[in-house]
């Protein structure tokens, strides 16, 4: 197994090919060949389709969230904790439209007020042994909760002072992991922490910080929506930006995720530590989820599809660019698949034993075999003639 080494950037090649023509050699255009714009076009859809159905479960999120909060029973609690992790099935996949100079993360974007991690727990609620701690708990200072007050909060004095977005409510619903991870739980909040005359303080608050916090994921998935619709602010931009350049952050987007932030950030700072409070959803134990499924998001960018689209893609114009390259890319898209999604589960008990044990050695396979995949993105780009350099 080759030797990971990170946070470095593999150097971008510069690859001279033959581009193939799209003329037949009577200088007749092929209609089987793809176009640039029709490959923009799809991704456009696609990114709307997803953010949609985030949208869409996020909805479910707060009536299931709506209906604990009316009635705080287990097993509306249970429910609730499902809900939560159906939204993360189709927001995880969103995350492959980051980093490609798009609304999500520009300075006015709203990802880190909807997906920001790892959360510094006390910051929000109560923790083991400090039963008085957090917005929900402060009074003098916080007598009054408000969606524009908890958003105020979201980071302020440091970038683990998350107050909320879905790992804010994560935390509300599950509490804190202190188990071993050999004991394979996640966190075990009991649903009285809800209950009037309940296990913890103040539950009035709970329900109603829980409450402000499923608001506010709306109005921020809204955003993208927004952004993203027919005539779009976003949408209008992106059709008419130069199609190389919009082809560019594209695969700048995937290249990135796959490289740096799902295998360098996401999982391999985990492993290294051997500490789940690093992992992305540590307290319901769903990180093994998060990482397939914005491993999917990757391989719906460059292959043109989500659910029932199934469009031009990236993939087509590097084939159609050169066939082998386009072989390459798809190969280790292939392995990084396999990988990724033979790591162990939970995360927390694949990673505790470090990269020399059996489960953490998928986890590092997985984690190179991605960084592989970011370099085969580069030379996607300069099959193409586009020079993408990840972040």
């Amino acid at each position: 197994m080759k030797k990971f080494i990170f946070p470095a950037l593999a150097a971008v090649f510069f690859v001279v090919f033959t581009g193939c023509s799209s003329d037949d050699d009577n200088g007749t255009p092929n209609p089987n060949l793809v176009t640039k714009q029709e490959v923009i076009t799809n991704y456009a859809a696609i990114v709307l389709k997803n953010y949609q159905d985030a949208y869409n479960d996020a909805v479910a999120l707060q009536t299931s969230l709506n209906t604990f909060i009316a009635d705080p029973t287990e097993a509306n609690h249970n429910a609730a904790k499902q809900a939560w992790k159906t939204a993360r099935e189709s927001y995880g996949p969103s995350e492959a439209f980051r980093f490609a100079s798009g609304p999500i993360d520009d300075e006015d974007g709203p990802e880190g007020l909807l997906n920001a991690w790892p959360l510094d727990e006390n910051y929000i609620d109560y923790v083991e042994g400090i039963p008085d701690t957090g917005i929900i708990n402060d009074l003098t200072n916080y007598p009054t909760l408000t969606k524009e007050l908890l958003e105020s909060l979201n980071e302020l004095g440091g970038e683990a002072n998350i107050s909320i977005g879905y790992h804010a409510i994560e935390f509300l619903l599950w509490g804190q992991d202190n188990t071993s991870p050999s004991d394979n739980q996640a966190g075990l909040r009991p649903y009285t922490d809800f209950v009037d005359g309940g296990t913890a303080e103040n539950q009035d608050r709970r329900r109603q910080y829980v409450s402000i916090c499923a608001e506010l994921l709306l109005d921020h998935l809204q955003l993208m929506l927004d952004e993203w619709s027919a005539g779009g602010a976003y949408h209008t931009t992106f059709l008419a930006l130069d199609e190389d350049t919009a082809i560019k952050n594209m695969l700048t987007g995937i290249a990135t995720l796959s490289k740096s932030e799902l295998a360098g950030e996401r999982m391999f700072v985990a492993l290294s530590n051997q500490d789940q409070e690093d992992e992305h959803s540590c307290f319901s134990d769903n990180t093994h989820r998060d990482i397939r499924l914005n491993f999917d998001g990757i391989s719906n960018v460059y292959n043109g599809t989500y659910g029932t689209i199934s469009g031009a893609s990236i993939s087509d114009l590097v084939n159609q660019a050169d066939e082998a390259r386009g072989a390459e890319v798809t190969s280790q898209l292939n392995t990084a698949k396999t990988d990724v999604y033979n790591t162990g589960t939970p995360f927390d008990l694949a990673i505790i034993d470090g990269s020399t044990s059996v489960e953490g050695a998928k986890v590092l396979q997985a984690v190179n075999a991605l960084q592989d995949l970011g370099d085969q993105f580069v030379l996607a780009g300069a099959a193409l003639g586009i020079t993408v350099v990840p972040e």
